[in-house]
Formats: C-alpha cells, structure tokens, sequence
C-alpha cells in the first residue's frame, strides 16, 4: 500500500507563489519529522541512527555594500535529530529572497543563514558558502568537492523481474545461514514522488552494512519499489534504513541517497548506525 504522507494545507508547494526578492525568513516553511517517524515506530530520543542532511544550494546570490552582486554555492548540514526539516520550495523562495538584499560581508551571509534555518529545524544547522572562482584555493570547501562515482558494487544490471513499485519489506532477503560479510552496493535506479506534486524525484543510492549477505537481486527489487512511493526524500532515506534494519537485521547499516537538484537545491539524506561519515563525492547527475 502507498502511504502517502499527511502534509499541511498551507505548504507553499505546489502553491501559485510570488517570488520575493528582498531579505525575509519567515518564508521558510518547517515540517515535523514525527509523523512520518511515527509510521515507521521511529520515537523521538531514541533513534535508531545518527546522520545528517546535506543541501547543496547552486543559486545563492546577493549584493555587497556597493550593490555588485555575489553569488556562490552553498552546503547546509542539518542533522536528523532535529525536530524539523524545511521544505523544499520554501528553502528556494527564502534563499531568492536574498538577491536584492545588501549584506556587509560573506560571514554576514554566513551568520544568516545559520541563524534563520537553525530556527526553522531547532537545531544547529552547518553552513558553508564557497565562490565559484578558486575552488582549490578556498579554505571552506564543500563536503562535496568534486563529481565521481559511489565506491560500491552497482547492482543496476542485475536480471530482475519487478511488478511491485510500492515499498515492500518483504522483498528483502538475505542469507542468515552465511558467515557475517562487510559490503557496499549502490544504485542509480532510485526514484519517488513529490509527496504533494506528484512529481519525479530521482536519486542514486549507497547502502553499506556489516551481517549476514544480503541478496542483491531482492535489495535491488527494494530499490526499485519506491518507484511509485510519494513521500519527503529524507522520510524516504529513513524507511529505507529501518526497512533493512528489521527485515535483514545487520550489525552495522549505512544508507545514504544523493538525489538530483530541483529549483537549485539537492537534498541528501545520510543514515548510519556505525559511525560512517557521508563520501566526500558529487554525483553526475547533480
């Protein structure tokens, strides 16, 4: 069955909206990750994992005192025991407001951001903001610095045949009989759906785990049964992880997703219950 998440009335997306173009934080729009923890017996305090969403923003821009405009691409990290995330088009409105505002200095921006979004998610949320000239010189470097590849074994061409593209546990099998195997597999197959606009979410994702071997055809039929799935993708990330958590039941579990950007955002859910830090890597596609 495809639970499609609740969400407010008043979310600005999918919404006909005005684009402001002067400073203004109240456009960010918070969201409860209770809810949607809830559906998966996820209690707040006791999570499960630890981790952490990252944003790449590729459409930060505002002007100096003189009125030149900067621009920049940003990284947000917002951990995943906040008690909220924003939302998406919310995000992009409160980051165009910014264009036609005057701001003293880049820590200035810095400072802002740091401030209103860390309000918006109650929690410390990281900020970095890199110029587009001097990458290589720059001592604030994104965690993502340049485009590769996930260092896992793809399971893409994997012969399977699929008819289910709703999320389905039950799909996942794996070899407890077996000794305790350490692997990474990824996959360039993931999609879901914008919980109130329907529209195509698409993804790449990395899964390490310590335990008994997973069959890769079953977690590949897994992957590919979000396909019809509506939901946010860090709700996604985390259904994922406690999908084969019980379901494979292994010593250690990472699951990161690195999802192509919208409106000049990508967002990139990282769940881990072993201490894994997210690769340092950007994907083709973002």
């Amino acid at each position: 069955m495809n639970e499609q998440p609740s969400v407010p009335a008043d979310i600005p997306l999918g919404q006909k909206t005005q684009y402001v173009s002067e400073y203004d934080s109240s456009l960010l729009f918070p969201i409860s990750r209770e809810q949607s923890r809830a559906g998966l017996s996820i209690v707040a305090g006791d999570l499960p994992f630890t981790g952490v969403d990252i944003w790449t923003g590729y459409e930060l821009s505002w002007l100096d005192q003189s009125g030149k405009p900067q621009v920049a691409v940003a990284e947000f990290t917002v951990p995943c025991d906040s008690p909220h995330i924003v939302e998406s088009k919310s995000f992009k409105l409160y980051l165009n407001s910014f264009n036609q505002t005057r701001f003293d200095s880049w820590s200035a921006v810095v400072s802002t951001l740091e401030k209103d979004l860390g309000a918006a998610v109650g929690a410390t949320v990281g900020v970095k903001v890199m110029p587009l000239a001097g990458v290589k010189d720059s001592a604030e470097m994104l965690s993502c610095e340049f485009i590769g590849q996930l260092a896992a074994d793809s399971i893409d061409d994997l012969a399977v045949e699929i008819v289910d593209y709703h999320p389905n546990p039950a799909l996942l099998q794996c070899n407890s009989g077996q000794s305790v195997v350490t692997e990474a597999f990824c996959s360039d197959l993931l999609k879901t759906n914008c919980p109130v606009t329907g529209q195509p979410d698409w993804a790449s994702v990395y899964i390490r785990y310590r335990g008994a071997p997973i069959q890769r055809e079953s977690l590949l039929k897994y992957i590919v049964s979000f396909r019809e799935h509506q939901d946010f993708h860090e709700h996604c990330v985390e259904r994922m992880f406690t999908d084969i958590l019980a379901r494979c039941q292994p010593e250690a579990l990472t699951v990161y997703a690195r999802y192509t950007r919208r409106g000049g955002l990508d967002i990139n859910p990282f769940r881990t219950n072993c201490g894994d830090v997210p690769p340092a890597i950007r994907l083709i596609r973002q």
